[in-house]
């Protein structure tokens, strides 16, 4: 059994195969979800785990050079983006449109389904190095 880090063994396999410029996408359980995509589904319940809780598990393992988010989270979710940003620290933000995020996840390796109810819970995070 892993001692420290993600326990998902899904979750713990795709960050461990991320490279530079990987993009990786945290959702809430509404957003429509690729097809193709390699999507690991941690939603229990509506609510459970939570968006935040989510992104910082993820970015505890994985260097991330930069954080993509819809310009619709500031304006219907202000309290989540606030919290959003808090928990990103120093990493660069872009923005976008709802539309152009969701044009975005057909390029992810990876989407990460929490069970967050709140809208607009979501974020794409391109990975760096660590030298």
């Amino acid at each position: 059994m892993k001692k420290h880090g993600v326990l998902n063994a899904d979750l713990s396999k795709l960050l461990a195969e991320m490279g530079h410029t990987d993009k990786l996408v945290i959702c809430d359980c509404g957003l429509p979800i690729p097809k193709t995509a390699n999507c690991i589904d941690l939603a229990l319940t509506k609510g459970i785990p939570k968006f935040l809780e989510v992104l910082q598990v993820v970015l505890d393992d994985l260097v991330v050079e930069k954080a993509i988010i819809a310009n619709e989270m500031k304006e219907v979710s202000p309290d989540l983006y606030q919290k959003t940003l808090e928990i990103l620290g120093d990493i660069p933000v872009e923005y976008c449109s709802h539309q152009e995020f969701k044009d975005m996840t057909h390029e992810a390796k990876g989407i990460v389904r929490s069970g967050e109810i709140i809208p607009y819970a979501n974020i794409i995070l391109v990975s760096g190095v660590d030298f």
